[in-house]
């Protein structure tokens, strides 16, 4: 009688109660990260991939270079302080940025669908041009392609880009460590409200814009001036909580905050409010969270009041060693809480 082997059927995505992709699975929270924890990071496991960071650094011949990539499926496609094609180009450069990298190059790839106006096109590709240009990058190879009508909601955009590291600091989540200070480069929440806004109709009594801004320039400040800087994080989908959750998780440290530290314009407060939302949670496209040692506060904070979009950086906590893998906050009472990564996004298709 033939030998029977016995063998073990391994599916790197443990069956849970959803077996189709859902909107959450995108939105930058528990649902996204389970995504990638149990099928996108086993499956194509590196080094690189394991430091959970916005890019991956490369070591090529005596040169350290930064790559990374992303899509943009935002809608509304225009919104106030920005469009498709302005987060296009400045959410790949600030991927790049957070690895402190100079950003040098981008790609880009459109995916139109049939009987978009070209108008609109055309102010996609104007915005992305602007934004290259303001950021000091240039495009060099893309790619286009069609898809029939009904089947691509207007446009997607990806872009992934390539900077270079001249600064010998390991910048990553793995390198933060209990003493270090957590410092936010200004007020939170206001395109994740511009985008709600827009999309649903809504009118406050002021208009309330996309913070969507490159941030090479006040990193490469800081770099300039031989600050020793530990992370770097931009708080884009899942925005400063999720940010943080993301570091502290990769650390293994707790990160504490304190809830007053945190500006939060009062527009955005407002909006918030009415809306049910945690700004805590909501998408940022110009704002990132700074890890160094706490010795380097002062100058570090005078040095990003420079600079336009970090003029309003603050130290809003530090990092504790126990208990590890968590982020708690103090209220205005005084009372903490831990907060935790929500199950999807409070609004999808942010960016």
């Amino acid at each position: 009688m033939a030998e029977v082997k016995s063998f073990q059927l391994q599916c790197p995505a443990p069956l849970n109660e959803s077996e189709h992709v859902q909107l959450a699975h995108g939105g930058g929270g528990r649902r996204m990260h389970e995504l990638l924890e149990g099928l996108l990071l086993p499956s194509f496991s590196s080094q690189q991939l394991l430091e959970r960071h916005d890019g991956a650094v490369l070591n090529i011949s005596s040169a350290r270079l930064a790559f990374t990539t992303d899509s943009y499926v935002v809608k509304p496609l225009f919104f106030p302080g920005g469009d498709i094609g302005t987060l296009a180009v400045n959410g790949t450069v600030n991927d790049l940025a957070m690895c402190g990298a100079r950003p040098l190059y981008l790609s880009s790839a459109f995916i139109i669908e049939e009987g978009f106006a070209m108008e609109s096109l055309q102010r996609v590709v104007e915005s992305m041009r602007v934004s290259a240009a303001e950021a000091g990058v240039q495009l060099v190879t893309g790619d286009t392609k069609v898809v029939d009508k009904g089947k691509g909601d207007g446009i997607f955009v990806n872009t992934a880009g390539i900077g270079v590291i001249e600064h010998n600091f390991k910048i990553a989540p793995s390198s933060v460590k209990p003493g270090d200070v957590v410092l936010l480069s200004g007020d939170v929440g206001r395109h994740g409200i511009a985008i709600m806004a827009m999309r649903e109709g809504l009118s406050f009594e002021t208009t309330i814009e996309s913070d969507c801004a490159p941030l090479w320039e006040p990193v490469h400040a800081l770099l300039e001036a031989g600050i020793e800087i530990h992370c770097l994080r931009d708080l884009t989908r899942g925005g400063l909580s999720s940010g943080l959750i993301e570091i502290a998780e990769t650390a293994q440290v707790r990160i504490g905050i304190e809830e007053h530290a945190i500006p939060l314009r009062e527009d955005v407060a407002g909006a918030c409010e009415i809306l049910g939302l945690d700004p805590l949670y909501l998408a940022n496209e110009g704002r990132f969270a700074a890890f160094l040692p706490e010795h380097e506060t002062a100058r570090a904070l005078e040095i990003l009041s420079q600079h336009s979009v970090s003029s309003g950086a603050v130290r809003i906590g530090q990092v504790l060693e126990k208990p590890r893998g968590m982020v708690t906050i103090k209220s205005l009472m005084g009372t903490e809480r831990i907060l935790d990564m929500l199950s999807g996004e409070q609004l999808p298709r942010i960016c």
